[in-house]
């Protein structure tokens, strides 16, 4: 039988996601007997876009030329496939939403001080978009999704097995507590804190300890590794389908009306704190139009409210 040939992009990213299709360790082996790889930066010297089964595009589009390679993949490949939470949501460089790019150019070659430019390059240099960072799927049709920073081994296992023998993947629709061994329990905690601050208890939930976890607000596709290994979740794998699916419903209502619940801390209080911290909370997502078109999600303002500059 003839193996299915592969394509990889690798636009504004980190590299992480190619990677990560190392952590198959021994699956891998069995992966590769069915799958012909025909493009992927980070190991083959291919610079056209050969014919393929599956494109796997890692990265967000930060620029005029990660928009024109993620065309040149749909042309060329039957099915795409968004791989990590940048191509998915437009990851952590989402957050160039809050500045302007005036602002994020200044920072980078004027004021940096770790550099020595005193002017902003423009020649021979990809533009930076307009809007920012967009996940993939804002300038062409995407076939699969898989989030993560990086992809989790079991789903990426999943993915490439759906595609390769045509069967739905078995991931499922849970948050990321559904993987997670702690326990909810009502406490008489009334402050917030990091979870380095001061003992902690192993097997409660960390909301109940008033540590904020965006596990519950969380789409798995990680099967709880932090939080199981004593971290809060981060949110790194993108909202809930709950939060996707509901223009209402919001990252800092959904976690402060539970944490508020279990805790004596008010929910206004709770509220604060992840507007404060927006950026870490909000990171993987930012850049999607999953969070900027919600009318709750208002990011400018609340950086502003702290006095930080745009």
């Amino acid at each position: 039988m003839a193996k299915a040939t592969v394509s990889f992009e690798w636009l504004s990213g980190c590299s992480g996601c190619e990677l990560s299709i190392v952590d198959l360790h021994e699956r891998l082996l069995a992966v590769l007997e069915e799958i012909e790889i025909v493009r992927l930066p980070i190991l083959m010297d291919v610079k056209d876009y050969p014919k393929a089964a599956l494109g796997i595009v890692t990265g967000a589009l930060r620029t005029d030329h990660d928009v024109a390679c993620a065309k040149k993949m749909r042309a060329s490949c039957d099915a795409i496939l968004a791989y990590g939470t940048c191509g998915v949501y437009g990851g952590p460089q989402g957050s160039g939403y809050a500045h302007a790019q005036s602002e994020l150019a200044e920072s980078a070659f004027v004021k940096n001080p770790t550099t020595s430019t005193h002017f902003v390059p423009d020649q021979g240099l990809p533009k930076l978009l307009a809007e920012g960072v967009l996940p993939v799927d804002a300038v062409i049709p995407v076939d699969l999704y898989l989030p993560g920073c990086p992809p989790h081994a079991y789903y990426v296992f999943e993915a490439l097995k759906s595609v390769l023998h045509g069967k739905p993947p078995e991931f499922g629709e849970h948050n990321v507590c559904f993987h997670c061994d702690r326990h909810m329990k009502h406490t008489e905690v009334a402050a917030l804190r990091r979870v380095h601050q001061g003992p902690m208890e192993q097997d409660t939930c960390f909301l109940s300890q008033g540590i904020l976890c965006m596990g519950s607000a969380t789409l798995d596709r990680c099967r709880g590794a932090c939080p199981t290994r004593g971290m809060p979740c981060s949110g790194c794998t993108g909202p809930s389908e709950a939060i996707v699916l509901e223009p209402n419903r919001d990252i800092r209502t959904e976690i402060a009306t539970r944490m508020s619940m279990m805790t004596k801390i008010p929910k206004a209080k709770i509220t604060a704190e992840i507007e404060k911290h927006a950026k870490t909370y909000y990171a993987y997502a930012m850049a999607s139009p999953v969070f900027r078109q919600k009318p709750t999600f208002l990011l400018r303002r609340w950086i502003a409210q702290q006095g930080v500059a745009r």
